[in-house]
């Protein structure tokens, strides 16, 4: 497990910020008519912004990567 949270802890970073991003966008912003789809109730606004995290750290993972193996080749 140890070695999983250390594998992606950037994902798990950027997850976590996102759900934070998600819930708070809905307690600041959110929809008092309660019509819009993901504003209107709590939980998904913050699987929202989780998913936009797991997204965005994903890709900053993987450029990193990719950083780092040409810098080993170079």
């Amino acid at each position: 497990m140890k070695e999983f949270i250390k594998k992606h802890i950037l994902v798990i970073i950027f997850s976590a910020a996102g759900a934070l991003a998600g819930f708070l966008y809905w307690k600041f912003v959110g929809c008092l008519s309660g019509t819009c789809v993901i504003k209107s109730v709590w939980y998904l606004s913050t699987l929202y912004g989780l998913g936009l995290g797991w997204i965005l750290g994903e890709l900053t993972e993987e450029v990193i990567l990719k950083f780092k193996k040409q810098k080993k080749y170079e």
